[in-house]
């Protein structure tokens, strides 16, 4: 029997620029994946990631050094300069790793293109992926090259598998892992009545909306629902918080005036702490057109705060319908107009909702249970890859 090594040096190859979803979740497992598990090795992580300019670290760097990670910053001028990859070659050598994992269509090329998938373990994680026009479309079938290289290919929900399968990626090299939540901890009362002052919140039910302002996003979708419940009349004592910043911004504006429910939507922008809001919040609306494994729904559960949210991706395996939350069909206003009128209606459900979803998150989606899922994931790999090689012909 192999003996499992006490350390696991991986080297992520990821490309963000700010935290969020997959950034924030990649530095808090390397924080807790340092600390030794009993019958599991301690994973040393350091990050590899894009930065475009000469300007200051931006906000995904300066988050990760500052949680004590090691950071190799591949600079380039122009979306296809070429530089980086002598950068990531450097970077290779300096930290000698024992897994190399990457999480974008850029970062799957450059493993595949550099040959790195010769020389380590290499584990793709995809998070999903955004089709708002015909060159993200073109730019993510990238991956029907990369991706058939890779050791393992780990998705957030079982409803994204099959997208692998018709990329050529073998079945049985495709792994799921769902995101994880920390227990939610309430902002400082104080806080939390400054941010109602600011949005000028009163004792009226608050509908919470969190994420980027993307067309993907359906929050056009939630606007018109709101619409249609106040046509009739039992949505007009509402308040709709957006929180989030996007390309859809000014769009959305425009539609609440059209809808003529400006005086209920507030845009709140960008916030790198939302527990305010869900202290706030009656109720949280997912009004999404994709989804993977939504960090909000988690969060969401997590705090408390009951959830009507579309039944796409991966939010029904986390999301159990009448259980745990209530599901809607996708792009159907009117029926998440139903849902929320009916979260709204009916206190106790909204307490029966929200205790059902804290307690399922606290007892399946744990940080802790999350670090060990990937620490065994790290350890398949490394012996799937000294039993598989050399690589074969078709992966070449």
């Amino acid at each position: 029997m192999t003996v499992p090594p006490e350390t696991i040096r991986v080297l992520a190859l990821m490309e963000a620029s700010s935290v969020g979803g997959p950034p924030k979740n990649l530095i808090e497992f390397a924080k807790r994946a340092k600390e030794l598990r009993e019958g599991l090795p301690r994973v040393e992580l350091a990050i590899a990631t894009f930065q475009r300019g000469a300007g200051p670290p931006n906000a995904f760097v300066t988050a990760a050094r500052g949680a004590g990670i090691e950071v190799f910053v591949l600079s380039e001028k122009r979306r296809f300069d070429s530089a980086p990859f002598a950068q990531l070659r450097s970077a290779v050598a300096a930290f000698k790793p024992d897994v190399i994992q990457s999480h974008n269509v850029k970062s799957h090329f450059f493993v595949r293109r550099l040959g790195l998938y010769r020389q380590f373990p290499w584990i793709a994680f995809n998070h999903g992926y955004t089709n708002t026009d015909w060159k993200d479309q073109a730019y993510n079938q990238f991956d029907r090259w990369s991706l058939r290289a890779a050791c393992r290919v780990v998705t957030v929900c079982r409803a994204f598998a099959p997208i692998f399968e018709a990329l050529g990626v073998a079945p049985d090299h495709i792994r799921i892992q769902h995101n994880s939540v920390r227990p939610f901890v309430a902002a400082p009362a104080d806080v939390v009545e400054r941010v109602k002052t600011e949005l000028a919140l009163d004792h009226r039910p608050v509908i919470l909306s969190i994420g980027r302002l993307s067309y993907e996003k359906g929050h056009a979708d939630l606007l018109q629902a709101i619409s249609i419940g106040v046509a009739k009349g039992t949505l007009r004592d509402v308040r709709v918080v957006l929180v989030g910043d996007g390309p859809e911004m000014e769009s959305l504006k425009s539609a609440a005036i059209r809808l003529g429910i400006q005086d209920q939507v507030q845009f709140a922008g960008q916030r790198s702490d939302v527990r305010p809001y869900y202290s706030l919040a009656t109720l949280l609306a997912l009004p999404s057109h994709s989804e993977g494994s939504p960090n909000v729904v988690l969060e969401s559960m997590a705090a408390g705060v009951p959830i009507v949210a579309t039944s796409v991706g991966g939010v029904p395996e986390i999301l159990t319908g009448e259980a745990t939350g209530l599901l809607v069909p996708v792009r159907d206003p009117a029926a998440m107009a139903a849902g929320i009128e009916r979260l709204l209606a009916d206190p106790a459900l909204r307490a029966h909702l929200a205790e059902a979803a804290r307690d399922h998150v606290a007892a399946h989606y744990t940080p802790e249970a999350h670090c060990r899922s990937l620490i065994s994931l790290y350890l398949e790999a490394i012996s799937a890859f000294d039993r598989e090689r050399p690589v074969s012909a078709s992966a070449r």
